[in-house]
Formats: C-alpha cells, structure tokens, sequence
C-alpha cells in the first residue's frame, strides 16, 4: 500500500484515500478570496507539526507579509521561520533562469539533507505568464514541478480569473494537466459560514471524493472541510462554550498533542458562527486520528 502523509486541511484527507504521496505536486486553483495562500501555509504548518521542513516559494508577497497573514490566521510562522521554515522572494525576476538554474542548485545542496520537505509556490500565475508561448510556458511548469518534486510534496496556487459557477478557464489549464493533483476552491458572497466550496479535480492513484464540499475558515486552525451534505442547523446568539469544554476535557483525557489543544481553544476564542461547531470539531479529532 502505497504511504500517504496528511495534507493539514481538516476534512480533505478523507477525501483523498488518507493524504498525499511522496512527491507529488497539488495544484490549487481558485479566484481571490477563496484561501489559496492559507491552504498553501496550513500544508506548511501541518508538515512542521510532523517534524518535516517547509519551503514557501513566493512570487509576489515579500515573506515578512505572509508571515504577517499567516500570524493573523493563527499560523505560528514566525516561531518557526529560518528554523523549520525557509522562503525564497522571487518577485521580478527571471523565472526561466530561476527554474533552469537557481531551483536545481538549491535541490542539490539539500540533497544530503534526510528530512521530508514540503514545498508551496505561491502563487505559480506569474510563472505561467511569462512567456506568451504555449510550449515555453509547459517547459518552466513542466521542470518546476520536476525539480521541487524532488524535495517532496509540492504544493502551487494558481489565480483564476473565471467567475463562480464557470468551468475552469483555459488559463490555468497548463498547470492542471501537468500536476499529479489538482483541487479547485469557489467563492460565493452569499453570507453565512460555508459560502465557498472544494472539488478534487484530479488526484492520480487515488480514489477522491467526487462531490462539491463546503468549507469554513477558524481563525488559528485554518480550513475546515465538511464531507457532510447535511444541513446546518442556525441558532442565533447562542453561545458554544460548553462544546468547546467538552471537546477540550476530551482532548486532555485522551492526552492529545499539545497543538491539538491550541487549535481547539483558538476555535473557542474565535468562533463566531451561528452554528454549533461539534462537527468541525469531530473533522479535526478525525484528521488526528484522535477517539
């Protein structure tokens, strides 16, 4: 059986038969507002959790501001920043020379290094344009993944420019078709907790969940996946203290990791959805394997 390792989106392992593969590239594919940049640093953080190193290629934010952004999710970045996590700025530069010669030099001199490293490249649109030649854009998607593969799981976001409810456009095609998986997240300003949802594209050897699936965003856990089709039940005003309680007893009874019990009481902190969060709560218990 082939070994998977979690991806750190709560609810989307169950989705994909476990996790991901070793060296593999995910590509996200989504329009503003839709948690790209959070999706590429909770895959980070979740690796770190595990004793894993985290690379965050960027091609346009200076790493100070993701930092920043990720500090105000809840992300513990700046902790771990030129420890377990490293970044490369690469905005304005030559992306040709960069994939030809700056990313297998790198890839080489942590060739000796035995620690699985997860890699983000964030977002890979400037990448794709370029250059306006079809066959010269699939070679530097092409070579990067080839190259950055070799660390281990990669992880690209990809700007769409399509709007909610059209079929991926023919823009972001080229880094579907190269990538070993693919996930697509919507944005619909409808108000209310679960007003975007994922689809797993594509995932190669792996069976997925074909469905359309709503997620959350909880400030110092990150994104929260429901597999559910169920409807939520909205109960205005009312306060959840006694659930979190609960689930924190819980935790401390069945001795989960320290991580587990901030992400809990961060969701307490920062819940502020008129819906019980008992079944974001069962995700994350889920995603840890914890009963």
């Amino acid at each position: 059986m082939t070994e998977r390792f979690p991806t750190g989106i709560f609810g989307l392992d169950q989705l994909v038969d476990g996790g991901l593969r070793e060296n593999t590239a995910l590509v996200v594919v989504g329009s503003s507002g839709t948690g790209k940049s959070t999706f590429a640093m909770q895959f980070l953080m979740r690796g770190i959790e595990e004793g894993e190193q985290g690379l965050y290629i960027t091609l346009e934010e200076p790493p100070e501001q993701i930092i920043r952004e990720g500090e105000i999710m809840g992300f513990p970045m700046k902790r771990h920043h030129d420890k377990e996590l490293f970044f490369i700025h690469l905005k304005g530069q030559n992306f040709k020379k960069m994939v030809d010669d700056q990313l297998p030099q790198l890839v080489k001199a942590r060739a000796d290094f035995d620690i699985r490293t997860r890699v983000v490249v964030d977002p890979m649109t400037p990448l794709i344009w370029a250059s306006p030649d079809k066959l010269e854009q699939r070679e530097l998607v092409s070579k990067l993944f080839e190259t950055v593969k070799k660390l281990g799981a990669v992880l690209a976001t990809v700007e769409e420019h399509a709007q909610p409810g059209v079929t991926v456009g023919e823009d972001v095609l080229l880094p579907l078709y190269l990538a070993d998986g693919a996930v697509h997240l919507e944005y619909y300003p409808i108000g209310g907790a679960f007003n975007r949802t994922l689809k797993v594209l594509k995932m190669r050897g792996t069976h997925h969940g074909e469905g359309v699936y709503p997620y959350m965003f909880i400030r110092g856990v990150g994104i929260v996946v429901r597999a559910s089709s169920a409807e939520m039940v909205v109960e205005e005003g009312k306060s959840y203290d006694e659930v979190f309680d609960e689930a924190l007893k819980t935790a401390e009874f069945i001795k989960a990791p320290e991580h587990v019990v901030q992400k809990i009481t961060a969701m307490k902190d920062h819940w502020d959805y008129d819906y019980s969060p008992e079944e974001a709560l069962q995700i994350i218990f889920d995603t840890y394997g914890l009963q």
